[in-house]
């Protein structure tokens, strides 16, 4: 099997575990993909050895030995997914969206835009409406919200208490 192949059966594998709980997904990823990515290892380590390191292909495997415990994470975790295109996706908005946000006028106003962002996108992956996550949260802290039980004013948590606890 080339490594294509091996990376190809990887995805099919993920589509089949979509959906699944992450305990679900880490038992099969643990049966099925863990010994591919071993394989890939093996491939890498060999093929590493028989390129001159400064050639373009070099270069490419040392860049992707360098990321090689990165790339493994998902096999570690049943959360993580294999990679972050549906998360690229997301972002490509507001990377577009860009130019607009040049109104920060300061390194602190486009962290303020940033944050924002990052929290409207957030909340429509966890299908949640994010004037009324905004809202609610906001409204929370106004009230007082502890800092110690911040987690509860995540997006994911929003859904599941109906709003933020005050």
């Amino acid at each position: 099997m080339t490594d294509l192949e091996r990376i190809g059966e990887l995805y099919r594998i993920e589509a089949e575990l979509h959906g699944l709980d992450p305990q679900a997904r880490l038992a099969v990823r643990r049966e099925r993909s863990t010994p591919l990515v071993a394989d890939m290892q093996i491939w890498l380590s060999h093929h590493r050895a028989l390129v001159a390191t400064k050639s373009s292909l070099g270069e490419a495997l040392a860049y992707i030995a360098k990321y090689w415990d990165g790339l493994q994470l998902f096999l570690a975790d049943g959360c993580i997914e294999i990679d972050n295109n549906s998360i690229e996706r997301t972002i490509r908005p507001i990377a577009f969206n860009r130019k607009n946000a040049l109104f920060a006028g300061h390194d602190a106003g486009a962290e303020n835009w940033a944050t924002l962002a990052s929290l409207v996108e957030t909340c429509k992956l966890n299908a949640v409406d994010p004037q009324a996550y905004l809202t609610a949260t906001l409204t929370a802290i106004v009230k007082g919200h502890k800092r110690s039980r911040v987690d509860e004013l995540l997006p994911w948590n929003f859904q599941k208490a109906a709003g933020p606890a005050a």
